[in-house]
């Protein structure tokens, strides 16, 4: 029985920022499907995978607000009155970090002080705030499985700045006692994800690819071992996390029990549809900054928060290609 069955947000305002993104998009139409007022902000920014399609189904069950999370008038309007708020905005694509470096940190940490400072200075306590982090924060594991404790020497300047974001997030909850939590998600993938560019995770680039009659090209020989959620249960975790008081304060790894080499995924992806996978060499700008295997632990979730994955590599792909084969159109552009 998945333990979210026996809550709910019934009558509770939720605010998701980010809301037309992969991440913030299903956990919208989870939010309204447990009962909570559900109201959305989205930039529409190219840099962060929104589509209005992803809420086409539940468009009258929400109230959506277009503005920029550094509109700091209206973030401040709409942090108001709020019970939960769900921190998924980012510029999450780590190419386009090192190109812009200053835009990422503008979004992915300027804007995160903003959110805590009028949090804060709301003086309303009882507000509950969960932050995404990312597990590319860790960068080169020196110690596997990795767990919270480990280290972080990121590779790229999106996972350093939602490192940094993290901290702050964490720090306003000692210094300040709010009611802040972080998750990091690994490679997640499934329905409303963006399969359109390379730009964000691999994986649900693969299941563009696939869906597509093409092929899913590989670096080397692939063997580097990731970690892969399917995004039911990442948002799982998210809910769990806002509803537990156990949680405040810290952060968590939401990661699978199973782990898989890139080519296991590119392979099961590709099955999708009628390509094949190719084998090419590495790109001296890539393998530079290879982190090689990741393996993570998700111990402390599963005892603090009684979280699990339910879907296996497969299961989730399947439910994939059932979402988006009908709708192609809409996330091809």
């Amino acid at each position: 029985m998945n333990i979210l069955s026996s809550m709910n947000f019934t009558n509770k305002n939720i605010l998701i920022l980010g809301g037309l993104g992969f991440i913030g998009s299903n956990l919208a139409k989870k939010c309204v499907e447990l009962g909570g007022n559900v109201t959305i902000v989205d930039s529409l920014d190219e840099n962060c995978g929104g589509n209005i399609f992803n809420i086409e189904s539940f468009k009258d069950d929400i109230q959506f607000k277009q503005f920029n999370i550094l509109d700091d008038i209206a973030l401040k309007d709409s942090l108001t009155n709020q019970d939960y708020v769900f921190n998924c905005a980012a510029y999450s694509s780590h190419a386009e970090s090192m190109r812009n470096p200053e835009n990422n940190l503008d979004v992915n940490c300027r804007a995160v002080i903003n959110i805590l400072e009028i949090l804060k200075s709301n003086h309303d306590d009882e507000v509950v705030f969960v932050h995404l982090g990312t597990t590319s924060q860790f960068g080169k594991l020196i110690y596997q499985p990795a767990d919270e404790n480990h280290p972080e020497f990121p590779t790229d300047i999106y996972s350093a700045h939602k490192s940094l974001s993290e901290k702050y997030v964490l720090l306003y909850s000692e210094a300040y006692g709010m009611k802040n939590s972080v998750v990091r998600l690994p490679n997640t993938y499934g329905p409303r994800a963006s399969i359109h560019s390379p730009n964000f995770t691999f994986n649900n680039y693969f299941i563009g690819l696939a869906l597509q009659n093409k092929n899913i090209s590989v670096y080397g020989s692939g063997e580097q071992l990731r970690n892969n959620v399917y995004v039911d249960d990442a948002i799982d975790a998210l809910i769990l996390s806002a509803l537990s008081n156990e949680s405040i304060g810290q952060v968590f790894l939401a990661t699978h029990n199973d782990h898989h080499t890139l080519s296991e995924i590119a392979e099961a992806t590709s099955s999708l549809g009628l390509g094949k996978v190719e084998y090419i060499d590495w790109p001296e700008d890539k393998k530079n900054i290879e982190v090689g295997h990741t393996v993570m632990s998700n111990r402390k979730i599963k005892e603090i928060l009684n979280w699990s994955p339910n879907y296996s590599l497969q299961e989730g792909l399947d439910l994939a290609k059932e979402f988006f084969e009908s709708k192609l159109e809409s996330y091809i552009k």
